[in-house]
């Protein structure tokens, strides 16, 4: 039954043109005649970076927030699901999720954010035809590029400039930890208007990246 709904499912999925032909809402912005940015004007701050211009640092404080198995697993992360499993159990309660950056950008692009069985089976077949269809390198340049991070800031570039007013290849491990911990819940753990959650949610990246060995223990 399963398998007749999958084959029956599988071909009717959402065309993955607005992916492969990505065109972001950008800002109007207005500079001086030396370069001077004077002013931006949109409902989404956006700034679109090309994955090979965002440094290791960033990759890697985002893969330990969210999807350290996202170059080895196919779209779902069933090692990720068990371990999520496993926590959640000896925790008590659902305290730990287990959807890949795949399955957020498929959420993102594609679904809404209602909690049905129907939902979480369109998402895991959207992020398998997205992963057949894209690179790994693909997908993680959607992501970082149209995750909501909080005030108005779409991807991580723009939430750079928003909190620290650098552009990402200068920002230090801890600001991208920090950073990385904004998709989790944008207002919940914004530096500003929630420092204490924000800066929790930041060590503990720091130690996920130590635990990845992104990072080395001197550095964490």
């Amino acid at each position: 039954m399963i398998l007749i709904v999958l084959i029956l499912t599988y071909p009717n999925l959402p065309s993955l043109g607005v992916l492969t032909d990505y065109r972001p809402k950008i800002p109007l912005r207005v500079y001086t005649a030396d370069g001077f940015l004077i002013g931006e004007y949109g409902e989404e701050r956006r700034a679109v970076v090309a994955i090979q211009d965002v440094p290791p640092i960033m990759k890697n404080a985002i893969l330990a927030a969210e999807d350290d198995r996202f170059y080895q697993h196919g779209g779902i992360d069933y090692t990720g699901i068990l371990r999520a499993a496993g926590a959640n159990l000896i925790g008590g309660g659902k305290r730990q999720g287990a959807s890949t950056i795949t399955q957020q950008v498929a959420r993102n692009f594609f679904l809404t954010g209602e909690k049905t069985y129907t939902r979480k089976l369109y998402e895991a077949l959207l992020s398998f035809k997205i992963e057949n269809s894209l690179s790994k390198d693909q997908i993680f340049e959607l992501y970082i590029n149209q995750i909501f991070l909080g005030q108005r800031a779409y991807g991580f570039a723009a939430a750079s400039h928003i909190c620290y007013g650098k552009p990402l290849k200068d920002l230090t491990a801890a600001e991208a930890a920090m950073l990385a911990g904004l998709p989790k819940a944008p207002s919940a753990y914004n530096p500003v208007s929630n420092p204490k959650r924000a800066r929790a949610r930041q060590l503990h990246i720091i130690d996920r990246m130590e635990e990845n060995g992104f990072i080395t223990a001197a550095e964490a």
